[in-house]
């Protein structure tokens, strides 16, 4: 990965929780966003949640079936099958 796409990355990963975060606070509900840099993001899930004591992880599922979701992996996979923490998927 080059130097500007991971730059790139950084600025719309940054986007997005900022407009977590906003959405967050209008509703009332209290949120804490972390970025984090890692080579396997379940790994970072995972660590990040047992760092915090969450009660839970909710992840999204993309509803990818058949041979791409076996090929392609999935992240929320990963999350469910090496976490103790109780995960919800949103589909």
């Amino acid at each position: 990965m080059t130097y500007q796409h991971a730059e790139a990355m950084k600025r719309h990963a940054g986007k997005v929780l900022g407009a977590v975060a906003d959405a967050a606070k209008q509703a009332g509900v209290p949120c804490d966003t972390v970025q984090i840099e890692h080579d396997h993001p379940y790994e970072a899930i995972i660590q990040t949640a047992s760092d915090k004591d969450c009660d839970a992880i909710v992840m999204a599922s993309h509803g990818r079936s058949g041979i791409s979701a076996v090929l392609l992996g999935s992240v929320t996979n990963k999350v469910l099958t090496h976490t103790a923490i109780p995960v919800v998927v949103v589909h």
